[in-house]
This record gives C-alpha cells, sequence and structure tokens, in this order.
C-alpha cells in the first residue's frame, strides 16, 4: 500500500507526550511489545544510565528475534563508545552512523540527521525533539529538559515506517515496496476517533522544505493566534516579514523561548531579537524552570506542528528534520491548555 508523503492522512490516533520519564515508558513500552522490527533513528545517542537503559531493551528485543534498526548522527553520537557498538552488532542490531560529507570532534560539512523517530511494526511510532541520553529524562531527582513528542497509530505510523526504511537503505532509487507496504498492519481506529496528520521533512539534499512551508502557511492564514515553544528561536528576514505581517491582520503570536540554553551563543543571538519582537507586539516568555528544548507551535485551536524543527536557517536549511502537523481541535485545545497553565504558573513576560 502505498500513500502519497506530503497529504494528510485521516485514519490516525495520536497524543501528546511530555519528555522525561512519560517519554522514555512510551518508547520502552514500544520496544517490549515490537514483534517484528524496530527503527530507531536519532541525533543524539549517549551511552550514559539513559542511554544503557534504551540500549539494553533494543538488545533484548534483536535476541527474541525482532530486526531493530538504529541510524544516529555521525557527529553528534561520536562519543559512542566502539565496544557498546559492536555489542549491539553482536546482538543483532544493525546500526550505523549517519556520516556528513566531511566531519572531525570539533568540525562537520553537510547534513545533519537532527529528526528524532521511533517506530514499530509499522503500527505505533514517536516522533519529536527528544534525545536518548540522561537530560532528556527524569533521573536521579534532576527534571528531564522540556521537550514533547507525538505517539502516533495508523496511517502516519505507516508512512513513518516506510520513510525510516527508506532513510536505512539510502533512499536507493528503486527500491520497490518496504517491509511494511507490502504487509501492511490493519488500522483499526473508528472514525470518530481519528485525527489528520501529516508528514513533513526539511532535507535540502532531497529538496524538502516541507516543514518551513507549515510555518509559512500558519503565519499567512492564521486568523486569531499563534503559539510558538522554540529551543533555538533564531527566524530569518522571510519569517521575521511574516511575523509581523500576521501580527498586522490581528493575530496575536506568543513566542516561548529557553531561559537557560545548552548553545550560549544561541542565547545571546535570541535575546538580541527580544527588543525587535517585543516592538513588533509579539508576547514574550522565557522559561527558566530548566532548559527549554520542545519544538512546537499551534494555530487558532485547529492545527499543530510538533517535531525536531527549530524556528531557525539551520533546521530551514542544514539539517535532515521532521514534524507531524495533526489538524484535530481536541488535541490542540488540550496542549494549548497545557502551554497555558505552563505560562501561568512558571514564567513571567520578558521585557528589554
Amino acid at each position: 500500500m502505498r500513500m502519497s508523503p506530503g497529504e494528510y492522512t485521516h485514519l490516525n490516533r495520536a497524543s501528546l507526550l511530555k519528555g522525561g520519564r512519560e517519554y522514555f515508558d512510551a518508547l520502552l513500552r514500544g520496544i517490549e511489545t515490537a514483534l517484528d522490527y524496530i527503527h530507531l533513528q536519532v541525533y543524539i545517542l549517549h551511552y550514559d544510565e539513559t542511554g544503557k537503559l534504551v540500549i539494553d531493551a533494543l538488545m533484548n528485543a534483536a535476541q527474541r528475534g525482532v530486526k531493530v534498526f538504529v541510524v544516529v548522527d555521525g557527529y553528534a553520537s561520536q562519543t559512542l563508545p566502539r565496544r557498546v557498538i559492536r555489542e549491539m552488532r553482536v546482538a543483532g542490531i544493525a546500526f550505523r552512523f549517519f556520516e556528513p560529507f566531511f566531519k572531525s570532534r570539533y568540525f562537520y560539512f553537510g547534513r545533519r540527521l537532527h529528526h528524532k523517530v521511533f517506530v514499530v511494526d509499522g503500527r505505533f511510532a514517536i516522533v519529536g525533539g527528544i534525545n536518548v541520553a540522561d537530560r532528556y529524562n527524569d533521573i536521579h531527582g534532576h527534571r528531564a529538559w522540556l521537550d514533547f513528542a507525538l505517539e502516533v497509530e495508523g496511517q502516519a505510523a505507516l508512512q513513518l515506517c516506510v520513510l525510516c526504511w527508506k532513510t536505512w537503505k539510502g533512499f536507493p532509487r528503486k527500491m520497490g515496496l518496504t517491509p511494511c507496504e507490502k504487509e501492511s498492519p490493519r488500522i483499526n481506529i473508528a472514525p470518530e476517533d481519528a485525527m489528520k496528520v501529516r508528514l513533513r521533512r526539511n532535507d535540502w539534499v532531497r529538496r524538502k522544505n516541507e516543514i518551513s512551508a507549515s510555518y509559512v502557511q500558519m503565519f499567512r492564514r492564521s486568523q486569531r493566534e499563534i503559539c510558538i515553544l522554540s529551543s533555538y528561536f533564531l527566524p530569518g528576514k522571510f519569517i521575521r516579514k511574516m511575523l509581523t505581517e500576521a501580527v498586522n491582520r490581528g493575530v496575536k503570536i506568543t513566542i516561548i523561548t529557553a531561559g537557560t540554553s545548552d548553545v550560549r551563543v544561541a542565547k545571546h543571538a535570541e535575546r538580541w531579537l527580544y527588543d525587535w519582537l517585543l516592538r513588533n507586539k509579539i508576547t514574550l516568555y522565557e522559561y527558566q524552570p530548566s532548559i527549554l528544548h520542545a519544538k512546537l507551535a499551534l494555530c487558532d485551536g485547529e492545527w499543530m506542528t510538533i517535531g525536531s524543527y527549530n524556528v531557525n536557517n539551520i533546521s530551514a536549511y542544514a539539517s535532515i528534520e521532521l514534524n507531524l502537523d495533526v489538524r484535530n481541535n481536541k488535541l490542540v485545545e488540550s496542549t494549548q491548555s497545557m502551554l497555558a497553565e505552563i505560562i501561568e504558573k512558571r514564567l513571567h513576560p520578558h521585557y528589554p
């Protein structure tokens, strides 16, 4: 069964996962219930307590006969010990690094595999901004970085499965049907529970600019309000123009950025933009309780986009990114209520 990428699929069930224990519980539950194959593609895989927990679960799955495929970014995950990689391969895991054109310990040139996707048997998938490392988990009394992912079942999970197979194979021109298309799982979702979901990708080598297009669509067509949660918010000139045009139409725009960032130079650049944002009547908050790493946006209480994409030129033009767009009032409104609660309880407006 082939489905056209870039279009909304209608038979899906989706729910929001918060980073930390909730996310990793879902990830481990998916690994434990896998029957045929698992795909995990992630930017950062560290061999710390959280990474060991996930790797051990994947090795156990491989040893019980599940086909396990793991792809990690060759630059961001270069500290993964070679002995651990050997152990994974001995256990039956098919593992490889996604390599840029040139790299060293301190430098890379080319694409980064920045997307974070997990697929089980073509029936269940998770997409978000969460890497596999202790700082993304609630562990030893430390709060995880604030992040989110979308858990999805149905047609979108099947499309994500196809994408993972093609990424693993390196997008050959004549691949034919992937295993999840040859034996696609039965989708049992009642029409009244179904949600519209579409895959969105950015990959300059593949000439994909879909996530950027989703944001442009949001800025151009919004009627009432937009809320953006972004860990590295550095919009280029074109996006800033879209923001001001939306504000001039009467759209209320709220931006939540990181108070403390793991990339200090990015935080300094963000704060340089604060004056411009406030002068253009954009409401601005900084998240202070922990590092904010989330990447999602909501529009008019009707649709949202969530995934690995940051609103900056690296995500727009350099990295391989993956988001899911969802049109479902109930899910969007519940996410909006959660963000409103975070703002009310933990945040204060930022002024220059």
